[in-house]
């Protein structure tokens, strides 16, 4: 095992300057590409990123030294920090995958744009309002840079085939959008939990970094490991699920930030110290006629992963199995089923993303769309913490 002596470097040769140009990409080009944040699912992502064509993984950047080190087994010859800013400063690097605890967002995505990189960021886009407000000014004023925002469902054939259903005429007057997100795990394996290992100490985990703007705390491994369960670090299965359902939903049908929205839940199942709730239940409000629901727990996966898009003529219906249109016989008695067919490649969001950094288009999840998925999440998490129906003020851009 390396420790913190082997990775760092001196911070003063850090660039500084806002916008920096990027490198103009061809479509022959290979766009070369580094990480903030390489534990599990940013090593997914990595992999996908090197599946696409013309693509080359040159850099890592983590606080902790096990998680480079491991990195390294994908792309032996890349470079490794432990301060971000120094992968930032290479400027023969063109995008930039961040893929670190949800409080840290704001703070790389702000950095890589300034920076001059292409953003993909993983979901959810912004662990505040605050945050979403300056993620939205860091991309506005960094002029011609793509950010792909991590809802990879936006890429998926489900996308054309429930706006075909949507227009088919078939669906009638919709009033409600119910969702679910149910899991399990056996009894000695809690939701989410990650062991806390021997090398999970101050001389291997810079403890400042990961902190970041949230409340000060003694290293604490633990907190570390399992950040998820920590109100400091995280917004619970609002973020890690809530949010790729409401995504889908909302770019399918341009649905705007709910107006109110109640969550109730508790911590019901796993009794380990967990802050966030393992058991939920959110509703919200959208304009005067519809009303999306999302129920999950983490002690039973019989309702699994559901989408139902109920009208008064039809349900549009998604799951695991896929996406397909039920008529209501009642107003429809010689309605049939129609299933989507429109396949989907496993790594068809971060295609997407190169895709557009070469020519330039608007990627399938963009910033607008990934600013209005982080609000009503916050406003989840707000709800359930204060206990009350909290409320979107348009004009102040605030949850009241």
């Amino acid at each position: 095992m390396h420790t913190r002596r082997k990775f760092i470097g001196n911070a003063a040769g850090l660039a500084g300057a806002l916008s920096v140009p990027s490198r103009v990409l061809g479509a022959n080009d290979r766009i070369r590409v580094g990480i903030i944040g390489p534990g599990a699912r940013g090593m997914g992502l990595v992999q996908q990123a090197i599946a696409c064509p013309n693509t080359e993984f040159v850099a890592f950047a983590d606080i902790y030294t096990k998680r480079l080190e491991a990195a390294l087994m994908s792309a032996p010859a890349a470079k490794t920090y432990l301060d971000y800013r120094y992968l930032l400063d290479d400027k023969s690097i063109d995008a930039v995958l961040i893929a670190t605890p949800q409080h840290l967002h704001c703070e790389h995505f702000v950095a890589a744009l300034d920076a001059g990189k292409h953003v993909y960021q993983e979901k959810t886009m912004a662990f505040s309002v605050d945050h979403a407000k300056r993620m939205r000014a860091a991309y506005q004023r960094a002029g011609k840079r793509t950010v792909q925002i991590g809802h990879q469902d936006c890429s998926s054939g489900n996308v054309p085939d429930a706006r075909s259903f949507l227009a088919s005429g078939y669906m009638g007057a919709i009033s409600c959008i119910h969702s679910t997100e149910f899991r399990n795990t056996p009894h000695d394996k809690a939701q989410w939990y990650r062991p806390v290992t021997k090398d999970m100490n101050p001389e291997n985990i810079v403890w400042k970094s990961f902190q970041g703007e949230s409340r000060p705390h003694d290293f604490d491994a633990n907190r570390y490991i399992n950040w998820r369960f920590y109100w400091d670090y995280s917004g619970g299965n609002f973020y890690e699920n809530m949010c790729h359902q409401v995504a889908f939903w909302y770019k399918v049908m341009n649905l705007k930030i709910p107006e109110t929205v109640v969550t109730t839940g508790g911590v019901y199942v796993w009794k380990d110290g967990r802050e966030v709730p393992d058991t939920m239940s959110v509703s919200m409000k959208h304009g005067k006629d519809l009303l999306f629901t999302w129920d999950s727990g983490f002690g039973n996966k019989r309702f699994g992963d559901t989408e139902d898009v109920l009208g008064t003529d039809g349900t549009i219906s998604r799951d695991d199995n896929g996406i397909r249109y039920l008529p209501e016989k009642v107003n429809r008695p010689d309605g049939k089923e129609m299933a989507g067919a429109t396949p989907t490649d496993t790594r068809a969001h971060m295609q997407n993303f190169m895709d557009c950094i070469r020519s330039g288009k608007e990627p399938n999840c963009p910033v607008e769309l990934g600013f209005r998925v982080s609000i009503p999440c916050r406003m989840a998490v707000e709800s359930y913490r204060q206990d009350r129906i909290v409320r979107w003020d348009a004009d102040k851009e605030a949850i009241v």
